[in-house]
C-alpha cells in the first residue's frame, strides 16, 4: 500500500467537519465532496493492488478525485458556506496530489 493512503484517510477524517458544515447550506455539494474525497482513498487502495496499466489508470482517477475535492472546497468557500479551507486538509491534499501526479506520468 502506498504511504499516501494514510494521508488520504487522514484528509478524509479532517474533511468530516467541513462536509457537515457545507451540508447545512448545500446537500448536493456536500454529497459530491464526500464522494470525491472517498474516491481518492478507494482508488489509491485499489491501485496499490492492481497490475500494469490498471494501476496507472486507478491512480489517475484518484488524482482527478483529489482535484475535485479541492474544487468542492473552493466552491464552498466562494459561496460562503465555509470561511476558509483548513490548512491541514490542504497540506494532505498537496501531498496526495504530488505523489499521484508523479505516479501517473
Amino acid at each position: 500500500m502506498l504511504r499516501i493512503y494514510d494521508d488520504a484517510v487522514i484528509m478524509l477524517e479532517l474533511l468530516r467537519t467541513s462536509i457537515t458544515t457545507i451540508s447545512r447550506h448545500d446537500s448536493d455539494l456536500a454529497r459530491q465532496l464526500r464522494r470525491a474525497s472517498s474516491s481518492v482513498v478507494l482508488n489509491i487502495a485499489e491501485g496499490s493492488y492492481a497490475r500494469g496499466g490498471n494501476r496507472k489508470s486507478l491512480y489517475n482517477v484518484a488524482l482527478g478525485s483529489a482535484k475535485e475535492t479541492r474544487a468542492c472546497l473552493d466552491v464552498a468557500r466562494a459561496l460562503g458556506y465555509i470561511i476558509a479551507i483548513d490548512e491541514a486538509i490542504l497540506a494532505k491534499l498537496n501531498i496526495v496530489c504530488g505523489v499521484l501526479f508523479r505516479l501517473t506520468r
